[in-house]
């Protein structure tokens, strides 16, 4: 297995909004873009959120996700996203291992998540339930459009 490295960082930086335009591109043709919900770098960089970024070993950007704490209790996973040429090593599974152990320092019961529903994320449900996220109804303010999956784990 190549090695990396998983970091809190900034969204702010040209390597993690290059990431960001990745993973845009990559949803773009997946769903419409009214069910598509997704962070900015700026948004990202807001209080509340921990970005994880994976770099490899010559510090190239390569994989990322987010936590976003919505108050003391409930947080939700944000922004997953491994490189494609990478994809397969394990970096999603280590970036969501990194976004838990993040919620239970911060006291957080459950995590919850969106993801697409269309073909082309089946890889995203198999990294989600081998971690023990369950499917949930919708939550927040996301609509139950069929576009969408939901998925919780609660960390009690």
């Amino acid at each position: 297995m190549t090695a990396f490295v998983i970091a809190e960082e900034t969204a702010l930086q040209p390597s993690v909004r290059a990431l960001v335009a990745d993973l845009n591109d990559h949803l773009r043709p997946l769903s419409p873009p009214e069910f598509q919900f997704q962070l900015t770098a700026e948004q990202m960089a807001e209080p509340g959120v921990t970005l994880f970024v994976v770099r490899d070993g010559e510090g190239t950007a390569i994989g990322m996700g987010a936590l976003k704490a919505h108050d003391a209790e409930f947080g939700e996973v944000k922004r997953m996203f491994s490189a494609p040429t990478r994809r397969g090593q394990g970096i999603g599974r280590q970036v969501l291992g990194a976004v838990e152990a993040k919620a239970r320092s911060l006291g957080l019961k459950r995590l919850a998540l969106e993801t697409g529903a269309t073909s082309g994320f089946e890889p995203a449900w198999a990294l989600y339930e081998r971690a023990g996220f369950r499917p949930c109804g919708a939550f927040l303010d996301y609509p139950d459009s069929g576009f969408s999956r939901f998925y919780e784990k609660n960390l009690i």
